[in-house]
């Protein structure tokens, strides 16, 4: 499975406001582009954090926010593309239940593929030196 999560620093303004927050930890994963006018990825993440335990579909998902099933689609696939969303038979949720489980989970892939990278990494200076 490919997932592409991108890592982005970026300086959090402290307000104690959920939304500001939540946009700050979308952003600081690549999850929305300035090509999103609408915030459309950034509403369909704060739908799945505050559904139910039971997946949307992208009906669903389309119909309470207003927006075209295309638009859900597209935006579905790429968080899905990020390791963030899973499918389901029954439509689509979070990786996990939580948010700190779900970045927990994310650094967890990312000190995986670094461990690869380490190895790989120390067999080509082997073979190079």
């Amino acid at each position: 499975m490919i997932k592409r999560v991108t890592v982005v620093k970026i300086r959090r303004v402290q307000d104690n406001n959920i939304n500001s927050d939540l946009q700050w930890m979308g952003n600081s994963l690549g999850l929305f582009g300035l090509r999103d006018k609408d915030s459309s990825c950034f509403r369909i993440f704060i739908t799945l954090v505050k559904k139910t335990n039971a997946p949307l579909s992208s009906d669903e998902i389309a119909e309470r926010l207003h927006l075209s099933r295309g638009t859900v689609v597209h935006h579905l696939t790429r968080l899905m593309d990020s390791g963030i969303v899973l499918r389901e038979k029954e439509g689509y949720l979070l990786r996990e239940s939580n948010l700190l489980r779900l970045i927990e989970d994310l650094k967890r892939d990312t000190e995986s593929v670094f461990a690869e990278l380490r190895e790989v990494a120390k067999q080509i200076d082997e073979k190079i030196n």
